[in-house]
């Protein structure tokens, strides 16, 4: 059997390379590390077996596109995308500015890279899954690294929670076009995790006992990346054929699948799945079968 092969955005430190890491502990993948941090990323492939490192702007499409032609000329294949590139704001979104002019546009970086550039690693994933053999492995499987943040509100960082709750329900609109390729896709919401998006300084005054660990975000990741019959810290079972299309909060080392908002009334529920693609595929069917 060829080798897997794995393609992770932010992969030259933090949850990408933890992940990574546990990729090249199990053997039989390709790893290919992309990240703009040139001497960390070619310093994380020197201790990883099969690995490759792709320097990348992930806000720039060429850029990633090119990092994927690359991965898949070495590979022939992806088996695993982990769209997980990420940065947390620095400015001050409530900055007060001279009242007699407009103040400066705001630096959407944040939004740049943990939504723009996760739609746009969706996107490719999309195409380069297709391209891929279909040798009777498991399905591929796409992660996006969202954040605890796209559940609850984080005041002092809007954007990042406002492009990581995007991300969720970016995962959840594309669930069932991609299922229907055989891809099942993720969204994961990691609770507060000591990584290089803050110094030391600012992690500082964070209480120990409320980070989660790594190694409990590794371990949610590998078994979506595993696929089958799926369980979380509650007992929730999500049988195999059901199991894509989840959000996955991670959270100390627990890890818990959310559900969606509740309709707000049966007219908004029947409305939204007359205009589902599921039913509308259903429709054609059955338009189909009926000879009309």
């Amino acid at each position: 059997m060829p080798n897997k092969s794995a393609f992770i955005t932010g992969g030259a430190s933090g949850m990408g390379l933890a992940v990574a890491e546990a990729l090249s502990a199990r053997g039989g993948w390709d790893l290919h590390l992309v990240d703009l941090n040139a001497e960390a990323g070619k310093k994380a492939v020197s201790s990883l077996k099969n690995a490759h490192f792709h320097q990348t702007n992930v806000t720039d499409y060429s850029s990633l596109t090119s990092a994927f032609e690359n991965a898949f000329k070495i590979s022939g294949r992806l088996d695993f995308v982990f769209a997980n590139a990420g940065i947390v704001e620095r400015d001050n979104f409530y900055e007060k500015h001279d009242l007699s002019k407009p103040p400066p546009e705001p630096n959407q970086l944040s939004i740049d890279i943990n939504l723009k550039a996760v739609v746009n690693t969706s996107y490719l994933a999309l195409h380069y899954f297709r391209k891929s053999p279909k040798d009777g492995g498991s399905s591929p499987a796409l992660v996006m690294t969202a954040s605890c943040g796209a559940l609850y509100p984080s005041e002092f960082c809007p954007m990042y929670s406002g492009a990581k709750a995007a991300v969720v329900q970016f995962t959840r609109s594309i669930a069932y076009p991609y299922h229907l390729e055989g891809i099942r896709t993720y969204a994961t919401c990691p609770g507060t995790i000591r990584t290089n998006l803050l110094s030391t300084e600012e992690w500082k005054p964070f209480p120990e006992k409320y980070f989660t660990p790594v190694s409990t975000v590794v371990t949610s990741v590998l078994k979506l990346i595993d696929g089958g019959d799926l369980e979380d810290s509650k007992g929730k079972k999500v049988p195999e054929d059901m199991a894509w299309g989840l959000a996955v909060e991670i959270n100390g080392n627990n890890m818990y699948f959310r559900d969606g908002v509740e309709y707000s009334d049966e007219n908004m529920e029947a409305m939204m799945k007359f205009t589902s693609m599921e039913n509308q595929l259903a429709r054609i069917e059955k338009s189909k079968a009926s000879g009309r």
